[in-house]
């Protein structure tokens, strides 16, 4: 087995991340609706030895191959989604949820008389109490499928990966698999399975299948794997037997490990720095996983990123998706700073904001392009500091300073920005945002105080009113004279 603690610096593959936008990748499988009820519990029925749990807010989004496929398109790649639904209520409001996505052309069949899976998660402070599924896993109708097929014969030409979702609710049936994944191969286009099926000869031909420990140990009739050499032997061996590529074994806290059909294994050390949900890690996985190899970085590479970016989900409660900036992030700071990194993805930024807060710390928040950092820069963020506890500085990503100044700019890389402000003992924590404003990261990680510099009045502020409505201020800061990054571009420009 090889060993991936001395391969090179994942800082290396970050640049290969914005190419995600270019893949193309096609989607079937199960779909269903993620819904989580969060509240508090304090006290223990009176009529069971059970919990109480007082309910405050509830969300609801796309599960299943839906997860699959948000994840996709939060990559920045198209997608093309098809799958079946019922025609319920909750088919209707996965239609909605579907529809709302940008990036994706959803062919979502409707069945007459099918159920539509919802699964319902009680969740309090960041542990599950109660999951309630309302689900069929019947198979879905001969026309149903036949249609099914038609459209991805239609498009498969379009796109650069098939991705089969299969959650053993009846969309994808072995001979619906066959089908499909025939389609894929006539068209020469690489398959990516998360299989649920007990025969993995159901599979046969597709170029990856990434089952989880126990779901690799059920297909090899065994109860658990003594060893790494028995799990890479049995992966090899249903490698050969069904005609695969590859087989990429996620293993929870032991990491991943890809095998190839010559028995080549290569174990990817897990990521995360702690686990507070994995609903949906599953999905995150093989979407990142196809998205990179569609996207031309080879797979051991796409291995590492789909590694990294299941340490940055499970962090997080409920089925969360991950973003370029986030992995870019975390790809740059793994091996060039400590753990304690202030470069931060914004859902690992997220819980610690929640940790200082549970200190009684308060958090305050800035933000800037800081493309060329200056003194100007340095005396106002000291400013900021002597507002608060712990300084949280947002920087827009290269994409949006380039939308803000123009096709010049920036002249330093976002990643170079953010570990210039990290090296000041007054910042804090530094979180790259892909918008052309801070406000979503705002809604993310609702500072105590927002500072901007004193050029504004309090009703310009991108977010004060946000910050304001939950009991937060903001701050106007003091303006330094004669410190300006484009002044500086401009005096650059003379002297040459």
């Amino acid at each position: 087995m090889i060993d991936d603690s001395a391969h090179s610096p994942l800082s290396d593959l970050a640049e290969k991340v914005e190419d995600f936008a270019a893949a193309r990748i096609l989607c079937v499988g199960d779909v269903m609706l993620d819904r989580f009820v969060y509240g508090s519990v304090s006290r223990i029925s009176p009529e069971a030895p059970i919990p109480v749990i007082t309910r405050e807010r509830e969300q609801a989004m796309l599960g299943g191959s839906g997860n699959v496929v948000r994840n996709i398109v939060s990559l920045g790649a198209q997608s093309c989604f098809i799958s079946v639904i019922g025609d319920d209520a909750i088919g209707k409001q996965v239609l909605g949820l579907i529809g709302s996505e940008p990036s994706v052309e959803p062919y979502l069949l409707t069945e007459a008389g099918r159920m539509t899976t919802e699964k319902t998660r009680f969740v309090s402070g960041t542990q599950q109490l109660l999951r309630c599924d309302h689900e069929t896993r019947q198979a879905i109708s001969q026309p149903s499928a036949d249609r099914l097929c038609q459209i991805a014969q239609q498009e498969m030409p379009n796109y650069h990966a098939l991705l089969l979702s299969d959650y053993g609710k009846g969309v994808l049936q072995p001979s619906t698999l066959r089908t499909l994944i025939d389609q894929a191969n006539a068209c020469k286009v690489p398959v990516f399975v998360d299989p649920k099926q007990r025969d993995f000869s159901v599979y046969r031909g597709a170029f990856l299948l990434s089952p989880n420990l126990h779901e690799l140990a059920l297909v090899a009739g065994v109860e658990a794997f003594e060893s790494d050499d028995a799990i890479v032997s049995a992966a090899h061996t249903l490698i050969n037997a069904h005609q695969l590529h590859y087989m990429l074994v996620t293993r929870g806290k032991d990491g991943m490990t890809l095998v190839d059909a010559s028995g080549r294994a290569l174990h990817i050390p897990a990521q995360a720095r702690e686990v507070f949900d994995v609903s949906g890690a599953g999905d995150t996985v093989i979407a990142t996983l196809a998205t990179a190899y569609a996207a031309g970085v080879d797979i051991d590479n796409a291995a590492r990123i789909a590694n990294i970016a299941a340490g940055i989900v499970v962090g997080r409660i409920g089925t969360a998706t991950i973003y370029r900036t986030d992995i870019k992030t975390a790809l740059f700071t793994h091996e060039t700073i400590s753990s304690q990194a202030k470069v931060m993805p914004q859902l690992i930024a997220t819980d610690a904001v929640t940790n200082w807060k549970r200190q009684k710390l308060k958090v305050g928040f800035t933000n800037g392009c800081f493309d060329i950092l200056h003194v100007g820069h340095l005396q106002s963020l000291r400013d900021a500091k002597s507002h608060c506890d712990r300084l949280i500085v947002g920087i827009n990503s290269d994409e949006s300073v380039k939308r803000l100044k123009g096709e010049s700019r920036p002249l330093n890389k976002e990643m170079d920005r953010a570990m210039l402000l990290a090296a000041l003992d007054c910042v804090d924590m530094v979180v790259i945002f892909r918008e052309d404003t801070p406000l979503k990261l705002l809604e993310l990680l609702k500072p105590d105080v927002l500072m901007k510099g004193a050029d504004y009045t309090k009703e310009q502020v991108v977010g004060g009113g946000l910050v304001e409505s939950y009991g937060g201020h903001v701050v106007l800061l003091p303006l330094r004279e004669g410190y300006s990054s484009t002044n500086l571009i401009q005096k650059a420009k003379i002297a040459q």
